[in-house]
């Protein structure tokens, strides 16, 4: 059964870069109806159930062994995602993806997507390739308050990055960097073309070095990123209605879909690009446990001049939409807001209850606010 809710800048030698987007702005699409909770019961309101005391990773939910391990800065890298810059690195260890617009439009006038994974339980020792920033990234980031791994990016964005420098830390780029070990590049995805080097696919960020370059969130997020269920908690997609695999469209028509098919033996949702399965260069299929879409406006500036191209932006700040959780095969839908842009998100299912998630990796997807997400039962 299927169920509908509804600059590329090349960098030469000294690596530049480019920009997208956040700014204000609502979305009045419906939900798709969740399963409707029982009714009250009758009888006395029993007593309220002990919460989960365990200290908890704030990127997954998972339980912290020792609340030590977490005091030290998040960080995210900007990651490519477009076929030509395929195969990436690092993507496994991620807590949380974040799948936003690239920035630049193809042939047919659509952009196509760029990724922002977070670190902070696990850091590996690579991360790539690396690229610029997006505005979005500043709302996406703040109420983690991480540092960002990146090539750069347009004034603009830049301008506005240190607007925000309280809450996030933009400034350590490749360039900004050298000689720390914070970047390296790779030789074999160094490519020349008429004559001219390009190392747009070959920067590497290592996230173990950067996050000494900042002496901001040293302590670690200040709290639950997203609502992840305790011990005491029921996930909300226990009863949900079923969901084998799913279709995130990015550009009209389903012609450019992210899609996840749920693995019943691994309890993780595999991952594919609209050209084949999402794999890394070691071989490892991206799984995550758990998958959020998040639906909100997209459109373009074009209020910003000599940045060479319409910035993307995604309406999430002091906004409103729609969205759908993923896991364990099933799912549930309701409505999201947010406030200003260090302010979280929150989830309200359309039953009007919380939204409670599983503890585990996040990939998050933010097509636009129309998005006729596709589930097969």
């Amino acid at each position: 059964m299927r169920q509908s809710f509804d600059r590329r800048t090349l960098l030469l030698g000294a690596i530049g870069a480019a920009g997208a987007a956040v700014v204000a702005a609502c979305s009045h699409d419906k939900p798709q109806a969740a399963p409707a909770s029982p009714s009250p019961s009758a009888t006395p309101t029993p007593s309220p159930t002990p919460s989960d005391p365990r200290p908890r990773w704030p990127l997954t939910g998972r339980v912290m062994k020792n609340p030590a391990d977490g005091k030290h800065t998040a960080v995210a890298v900007k990651v490519p995602d477009n076929k030509n810059e395929h195969p990436q690195v690092g993507l496994d260890k991620a807590d949380i993806v974040f799948v936003e617009l690239d920035g630049y439009r193809d042939s047919s006038g659509y952009s196509s997507t760029r990724l922002v994974p977070v670190f902070h339980s696990r850091l590996p020792d690579g991360v790539g390739p690396v690229r610029s920033i997006r505005p979005v990234d500043i709302a996406l980031l703040s109420p983690i308050g991480a540092v960002i791994g990146n090539t750069g990016a347009t004034g603009w964005v830049l301008n506005y990055v240190k607007h925000f420098a309280r809450f996030i830390d933009g400034s350590r780029s490749y360039m900004a960097t050298k000689g720390t070990g914070s970047y390296s590049i790779d030789p074999n995805r160094v490519r020349t073309y008429q004559g001219v080097t390009y190392y747009d696919r070959a920067v590497v960020c290592h996230p173990k070095q950067l996050a000494k370059q900042t002496k901001k969130f040293r302590g670690g997020p200040p709290h639950l990123y997203l609502p992840f269920a305790t011990a005491v908690d029921e996930v909300s997609t226990d009863k949900g209605k079923p969901a084998r695999t799913i279709h995130v469209p990015w550009k009209q028509g389903h012609t450019y879909d992210m899609g996840y098919t749920y693995d019943k033996k691994s309890g993780t949702y595999l991952r594919s690009m609209p050209w084949g399965p999402h794999v890394l260069a070691d071989g490892t299929r991206v799984a995550p446990d758990n998958v959020l879409v998040i639906r909100a406006k997209q459109h373009y500036a074009k209020i910003f001049h000599g940045s060479g191209h319409d910035e993307p932006i995604h309406d999430i700040v002091n906004a409103k939409g729609t969205f759908a959780y993923f896991h364990g095969g099933k799912y549930v839908a309701g409505t999201w807001k947010k406030g200003p842009v260090n302010g979280l998100f929150s989830f309200t299912l359309s039953d009007g209850t919380p939204l409670k998630m599983a503890p585990g990796q996040t990939y998050v997807e933010l097509p636009q606010s129309n998005a006729k997400v596709l589930v097969k039962a």
